[in-house]
Parts: C-alpha cells; structure tokens; sequence
C-alpha cells in the first residue's frame, strides 16, 4: 500500500479514535496530496507515487518545523504546542532517510565521477549526490557530507 493509501485509510481510523490532532492533521496531509495530484494531472481520485508522497509530508513537516521556531522565537510556546503535536504525527509517515554514514560512500563514488575536488566544486557534486538519493536523505545531511569531503 502506498503512502497516500495508507493516509487516506487512517483518517476513518483517526474519527473512530475521536483524536482531533491525528484527525486534522491527516486531513490536512491527504488535502495537500490531493492538490498535488491534480497539479501532476492525475485528477483528485489519482494516488501519488511513495516519492511524490514524501516529497508532500516533507514540505508538510518542514511547515510545521518552520511554525514551532517562529511561535518559539515569539514568545508563544502555546502555539508552539500543536504544531509539535502535528510533526510528530507527520514524521510517523515519513520514509526513513539516509543517515551522513550511508551517505558519504555516495558522495564519495560522486565526487570521483565529476573529479570534484575543490569547495569551488560543492554545489556541482551536491546537486549529483541529491539527484541521485531523489529525496532519500535530508539536504542539510548531504551538504555536511559534501563539505566535510571538499574540506
């Protein structure tokens, strides 16, 4: 079953439950893929690849991290509090990403290809490794694992 399936099923589940934050965030979620299926042209009832789905749950979690550090930086941990409550619902969906050591073989096997060897180098090898992990690692993960070859 694909990511959006397996979202889409856990809304009845999340009612039954009565969790109001399970319940809006996975419709919120399943909105934002529904969105993105029509914008790939697969109509509302079009079900996202597992890849296209990540992509969703990352911008979704990246939204909700973003709103944690602004409600924070404001003074407003009570607002802080929900948000906290949606990434952790979010992250539960998300595919697991690659840790800096998996990386870093990809990185190096990368950098031989392009003959990399300078920090003028950095965004060309980083743009190599990112096309090819296709959104199994976090950028900022891959970005140190460059940096720390280049250095």
């Amino acid at each position: 079953m694909t990511i959006h399936e397996t979202l889409k099923k856990a809304i009845p589940d999340a009612m039954r439950a009565k969790d109001e934050v399970r319940l809006r965030t996975l419709r919120s979620v399943v909105t934002a893929m529904t969105n993105e299926a029509v914008v790939k042209k697969l109509g509302p009832t079009g079900l996202l690849s597992d890849e296209d789905a990540a992509a969703v749950l990352k911008r979704a979690a990246n939204q909700r991290k973003d709103s944690i550090e602004q409600f924070t930086n404001g003074g407003r941990p009570e607002l802080a509090e929900p948000e906290k409550l949606e990434l952790a619902i979010i992250e539960a969906y998300l595919p697991e990403t690659m840790t800096r050591e998996q990386i870093e073989p990809i990185a190096k096997a990368n950098m031989a290809e392009l003959g990399a060897n300078s920090k003028a180098d950095a965004g060309r090898l980083m743009g190599a490794v990112m096309k090819e992990l296709k959104g199994q690692a976090d950028g900022g993960d891959v970005k140190a694992v460059v940096d720390s070859l280049l250095a």
